[in-house]
């Protein structure tokens, strides 16, 4: 080979050594922006999402879960490019409660009903499956990712034995990741992703990314919750307050004067409402109706059923003297209108001046007590059997309510109460207490009505400090003057 050919060979050799390099770097440099561009979209998304989650917090001050969660589970979808997804946040107990589901999620605990081939829409059948089905922690993989708090990826779905399996195409699972929902160590929810749309299998990268967009998540929800706590706790200050003044509106503003009596009354409202009841009514010249009762139901639904007792007793009340009579009328108007958990003590007393005797029908309420005024400070409990308002069938409240009558001399005290006094407690949780009660009433007695309704409030209010009470407390106290 003579020196030209040599010089061309290695000028040949020379170029294509140079165009491979050249090629080399074309395609590294390809893979490189190609990474670039995944790094950016990646980036964006992120950005994106958090821009998008703190969108949920403009407006009008309020949040809304749902919302907030289909945010978050678009651009889940979106960033693991996956084709599926839902989000179980944490309910009451350890049920976790699918509250939000995208594209054709499949059951993960379970299987579909055999109504899937019947459906008009097999997609919706789907969802109302997944949601009609919590997961309890520590079973099946989102119960074991809750309880764990360790997120899980299952790069081979259709080989591993805790993937349910299911003939119908769309709903295999190929490829699947769950990720934890937490704040401050607890585990909220869990998000769970199925199923690549480029059929591809999920990776360490998807898990890495998801998790992070789930911690993001979890902030927000965690907010979410607390202003949705606020918003009904607002909502139920309203609701008191406005059952606070129903039944203030339901008290007597004034006692009438009954001749040859005294009566006097009372209520110390407690931080709930419980709708109890007091009044006086004029039932003809000589008759009087005294009536005191209590209300299961709290709020305004209390408050309203109370009002309407009201009604129906202040109604029946003119011209009938027998007080089982009155409590018959209640039961029968009010009884279609009550819950399954409300019901209503009431007790009637009709009291005649001109016979001085008091008659009383007891509808499950506590028991009126007797304190005669000869100076003894001997006691005696009014008996009168009956049930409660709404308890039981019409006719056994009807057979079971009877009337009772006491004559009264002068200088007796007759005192009624709801159970709110007898089991008032303080903050060692010790009840009042009807020895107490009894107490109170006897060294009072004989100074007036209005002696013992306040020698009863100081004691009680003395003895309950500064604890909370639930219900409310209410007294009324008749007397005969000497």
């Amino acid at each position: 080979m003579n020196t030209e050919s040599a010089l061309c060979f290695l000028f040949m050799l020379l170029s294509l050594a140079l165009a491979g390099a050249l090629f080399f770097l074309v395609a590294r440099n390809r893979r490189l922006r190609a990474m670039r561009d995944a790094m950016l979209q990646e980036k964006e998304v992120i950005y994106s999402f958090v821009h998008d989650v703190s969108e949920v917090f403009i407006g009008d001050g309020s949040a809304d879960m749902d919302q907030l969660l289909k945010r978050v589970l678009f651009y889940a979808l979106r960033t693991a490019k996956a084709g599926a997804g839902a989000i179980y946040l944490r309910g009451e107990g350890n049920k976790l409660e699918p509250r939000a589901i995208t594209g054709i999620f499949p059951p993960l605990s379970g299987r579909p009903d055999p109504g899937i081939d019947r459906a008009v829409s097999k997609s919706q059948h789907v969802e109302d499956m997944v949601r009609r089905q919590p997961v309890v922690f520590g079973e099946g993989l989102i119960g074991t990712v809750a309880d764990l708090g360790t997120a899980e990826l299952i790069a081979d779905a259709e080989r591993d034995v805790r993937v349910p399996q299911y003939a119908e195409d769309f709903l295999k699972v190929r490829s699947l990741v769950l990720v934890p929902m937490r704040f401050q160590q607890e585990v909220m929810g869990v998000l769970a992703v199925v199923n690549r749309v480029d059929g591809a299998s999920f990776v360490q990268s998807d898990l890495n990314l998801l998790q992070s967009l789930a911690d993001q998540a979890s902030v927000s929800v965690h907010f979410v919750r607390l202003r949705e706590a606020l918003d009904a706790k607002q909502r139920l200050d309203r609701d008191l307050e406005i059952a606070r003044k129903i039944q203030s509106l339901l008290l007597p503003k004034h006692l009438p004067r009954i001749p040859g009596f005294e009566v006097a009354a009372s209520n110390i409202p407690a931080l709930e409402v419980g709708g109890d009841y007091y009044d006086v009514i004029p039932i003809d010249e000589t008759h009087w109706g005294l009536a005191i009762a209590d209300v299961s139901g709290k709020g305004i639904s209390g408050a309203i059923m109370m009002a309407i007792c009201r009604s129906i007793i202040r109604s029946t009340a003119v011209g009938e003297t027998s007080p089982s009579e009155v409590l018959r009328a209640v039961n029968r108007l009010m009884r279609a209108d009550f819950t399954e958990d409300m019901f209503v003590s009431i007790l009637y007393m009709v009291l005649d001046t001109e016979a001085s005797t008091l008659t009383v029908a007891r509808a499950g309420h506590e028991r009126p007590i007797l304190f005669r005024g000869d100076g003894s400070r001997a006691s005696e409990v009014v008996e009168s059997p009956g049930v409660a308002v709404g308890l039981g069938l019409p006719e056994q409240f009807d057979r079971t309510l009877q009337d009772r009558s006491v004559t009264l001399r002068a200088g007796d005290v007759v005192v009624a109460c709801t159970d709110g006094i007898t089991e008032a407690m303080n903050a060692r949780q010790e009840e009042w207490g009807v020895e107490n009660f009894l107490e109170a009433v006897s060294v009072s007695a004989s100074e007036g009505a209005h002696s013992v309704i306040n020698n009863l409030q100081q004691r009680v209010v003395r003895f309950i400090g500064e604890a909370p009470q639930y219900d409310d407390m209410t007294l009324i106290a008749l007397r005969k003057l000497p």
